[in-house]
């Protein structure tokens, strides 16, 4: 496989997991799937990143990434308690 090829590849399959956090996160069915909307958010997020709010990006972004283990680490409780019930 080619170079270019490759870097692509796993270009659109980076994205395409972005788009599952969207989804998991529910924020595709809270904006009705509203571009516009969740690009604004996003552009929020990023500006309270670069330092646009009383509360400093680092303590954002450990907030945030606390936030989202624990979710990951429900949503693997939920799915590990329907497969020991499969068998």
């Amino acid at each position: 496989m080619r170079d270019w090829a490759k870097v692509r590849r796993e270009r659109t399959h980076h994205l395409i997991e972005l788009g599952g956090l969207v989804q998991k996160a529910g924020l595709v069915d809270l904006t009705d799937d509203d571009r516009a909307t969740l690009l604004g958010a996003f552009l929020d997020i990023a500006g309270q990143l670069q330092g646009g709010n009383d509360t400093a990006p680092a303590d954002l972004k450990t907030r945030w990434r606390r936030a989202g283990l624990h979710a990951f680490d429900a949503e693997k409780s939920i799915r590990e308690g329907k497969n020991s019930h499969d068998g």
